[in-house]
């Protein structure tokens, strides 16, 4: 079809090549609970548009690309053919159908929020790639769109669809929300939802960075692919190592946004220069703590914790600046400074609970970077 975007197609086969990754995921510390009241939001900022359109200008724009209808975002096309024959049925007898959800992004495109089924049957059936089916209209079995009658062809052609349009000015928070409410399918994940709304070099560099072995050891496989948790773990590290500290205001769902943006429009040899620092931060991080990089625990612990998204952030970025060669030659000096912050009851509290906080964020970078100043600027070789 024209207009898609065709990466993740085979994302379930990927999943299944490590043993590591399974659709349970693992249980992460340091997150805050998703999503916001709808009583933080301004009335008049959430905008959605009401837009009519036939079905012959839907697939005239979908073949143009201007419809972003990619399966990592909305799963694999899983409608029967008899289900899809319903559906021509319904629209041929005049039956009225469900409305259709979409989101503007950057560059104007529209993301199919809810109705993705619905369209790929339309464009299916109109490219004559569909058979009507086990209908209850005989005189329809058997035929596709070149079959009928030039009556029944404009009938279809002329049904006119209604569409919600989501704005792209509308804060990204309340636009996440909006998806979630709005989905008719299996529920997806946020990062699911900015890895359409972002497509670009951003989310090919997060999807391929989440595939490497430096990323897989040093995570313990424990973040699920399907829901793309292991490419938000990306999206945080390089939130953070781009746009730095400063910018982030409280929202992380704005700031992982702001960081895909900002990625997109990235030179080449950027990113290539910030994917050696990620590997570079997760490699010290496990020559420091092996097994238990990223996850609270003490020197005499066996048994390895979850992870900690909150320490993660400040441990890969922390230590991305610094060759392995200094880490290592200061690695007890290192290991001793984390265990004394694991005993301090306050940024305890700061990778634990209300992480978003902008102050628990400050604080917990400040302490942190306090640590790798002192131990690694100040070592000489």
């Amino acid at each position: 079809m024209a207009g898609m975007d065709t990466n993740g197609i085979d994302e379930s086969m990927e999943a299944q090549q490590s043993e590591q990754s399974t659709d349970a995921e693992e249980k992460i510390e340091g997150l805050d609970s998703e999503g916001a009241s709808w009583g933080d939001y301004p009335i008049d900022d959430v905008l959605i548009r009401q837009e009519n359109r036939t079905i012959h200008d839907v697939i005239r724009r979908i073949e143009q690309g201007n419809y972003v209808m990619t399966p990592e975002f909305q799963r694999d096309f899983i409608w029967t053919e008899d289900k899809q024959s319903k559906l021509i049925e319904s629209v041929i007898m005049r039956i009225p159908l469900p409305v259709f959800y979409m989101a503007e992004d950057d560059k104007g495109r529209m993301v199919v929020v809810d109705g993705l089924q619905r369209l790929f049957t339309f464009n299916r059936f109109l490219t004559n790639g569909l058979r009507l089916t086990r209908l209850d209209h005989e005189a329809l079995n058997g035929k596709s769109f070149s079959d009928l009658d030039s009556k029944l062809q404009n009938r279809v052609e002329d049904c006119n669809l209604i569409f919600y349009i989501i704005d792209a000015k509308v804060p990204e928070r309340a636009r996440l929300d909006i998806f979630e409410r709005v989905n008719s399918g299996e529920p997806l994940s946020r990062q699911q939802m900015r890895n359409c709304l972002f497509m670009g070099q951003a989310t090919r560099f997060l999807k391929e960075e989440a595939q490497t072995d430096v990323f897989i050891d040093a995570t313990g496989g424990g973040l699920n692919k399907k829901t793309m948790r292991d490419r938000e773990f990306v999206n945080r590290f390089c939130a953070f190592q781009l746009l730095g500290l400063e910018e982030y205001h409280g929202d992380m769902d704005e700031f992982l946004a702001n960081c895909l943006r900002y990625m997109n429009n990235m030179e080449e040899a950027r990113l290539s220069q910030l994917s050696d620092e990620f590997h570079r931060g997760l490699s010290n991080n496990r020559l420091l703590f092996e097994r238990h990089a990223f996850r609270k625990h003490t020197p005499e612990q066996e048994r390895r914790s979850v992870l900690n998204a909150s320490l993660w952030d400040v441990m890969s970025t922390g230590l991305s600046h610094y060759v392995e060669e200094r880490v290592e030659a200061c690695a007890e000096a290192l290991r001793l400074a984390f265990y004394t912050l694991m005993d301090d009851e306050e940024f305890n509290t700061a990778i634990s609970y209300g992480t978003n906080d902008t102050k628990r964020v400050g604080y917990r970078f400040r302490m942190t970077q306090g640590i790798f100043k002192e131990i690694l600027d100040a070592h000489t070789d």
